[in-house]
C-alpha cells in the first residue's frame, strides 16, 4: 500500500498530524507572542524554567527577580520550541534570550534588567506594576534613609 493509499485508509491520522504541526507553528506567532506577553505582570521568555535555568543569562534574570521578592510570574521555556525562540526575538527585534515583559510591554534582556538592578530603576518599575520590591525592607535600605 503506498503512502497516499495510507492516509486514505487513516484520515484521522493524518487531521490529527497536520493538526498537532499547525498548533506547533502557531506558537511563534505575533499574535501568540503577544497573548503570552500580556499574561501576567511579569513574563519572562527563557532557556530552562526559573527552578532551573538553561543558561547565564537567563538564571542572572531570575536572580535579580528572586533578590526583589518577584516570585509570582509568567516563564516561557523557549527550548522547548524553536518557532517560540525565533517568534519572540522578531516580535521585539531583540536577538538574545532571555527576554523580559513587564504588563505586556518589552524591558529588555538580562543586560537591561542588571542595568534596572543597579540603578534602582527596577524597583520603581516593579512599584508601577503594584509590586513592591524585597530590597526595600531589606537592612541597606533601611540605613540609607
Amino acid at each position: 500500500m503506498n503512502c497516499i493509499a495510507k492516509l486514505l485508509v487513516r484520515p484521522r491520522t493524518y487531521r490529527f498530524l497536520i493538526q498537532e504541526r499547525f498548533y506547533a507553528a502557531n506558537a511563534g506567532t505575533k499574535e501568540n507572542i503577544e497573548k503570552l506577553a500580556k499574561s501576567d505582570k511579569v513574563v519572562v521568555f527563557m532557556k530552562g524554567v526559573p527552578e532551573q535555568p538553561m543558561c547565564g543569562f537567563s538564571n542572572a534574570v531570575v536572580q535579580i527577580l528572586r533578590m526583589h521578592g518577584v516570585e509570582d510570574y509568567s516563564s516561557h521555556n523557549v527550548l522547548e520550541d524553536d518557532d517560540l525562540r525565533q517568534g519572540v526575538k522578531d516580535y521585539t527585534d531583540w536577538p538574545t534570550i532571555p527576554q523580559i515583559f513587564f504588563n505586556g510591554e518589552f524591558v529588555g534582556g538580562c543586560d537591561i534588567m542588571l542595568q534596572m538592578h543597579q540603578n534602582g530603576d527596577l524597583v520603581e518599575e516593579l512599584q508601577k506594576l503594584g509590586i513592591r520590591s524585597a530590597l526595600l525592607d531589606s537592612p541597606q535600605e533601611e540605613t540609607k534613609s
